[in-house]
């Protein structure tokens, strides 16, 4: 485990998970009664159902191998876009969007 490990509170764990599998090739498993525990590249990642807590978003920035690919994918599996996927001024490819659960991506690779 990392020092610091982000977690969210969603409505449907399994939705979720399937999601980040589909934008960034995640892996981990969901165990009823746990979080989940999903890794993405060397990060992990806590899920857990609102039954636990409130419904509480994360806002999470993501490197990827290719920003527009993943971005495609985020809206292929039913994100919103916020961002168009954009050049910036310090070197980065990038885009964001929304997840159906509410969790907000910047999606980025280095140019």
């Amino acid at each position: 485990m990392t020092t610091v490990i982000p977690r969210m509170f969603v409505d449907d764990v399994e939705a979720e998970v399937r999601f980040l599998r589909a934008v960034f090739d995640a892996t981990g498993t969901v165990k009823p009664g746990r979080p989940a525990e999903i890794h993405i590249g060397d990060a992990v990642l806590l899920i857990s159902a609102t039954t636990e807590r409130p419904h509480f978003p994360a806002f999470l920035y993501v490197y990827v191998p290719d920003a527009d690919a993943a971005f495609e994918r985020a809206l292929a599996s039913g994100a919103t876009t916020l961002e168009e996927p954009l050049d910036t001024p310090y070197g980065q490819r990038r885009a964001m969007v929304r997840d159906p659960e509410g969790n907000i991506f910047q999606i980025a690779h280095t140019r």
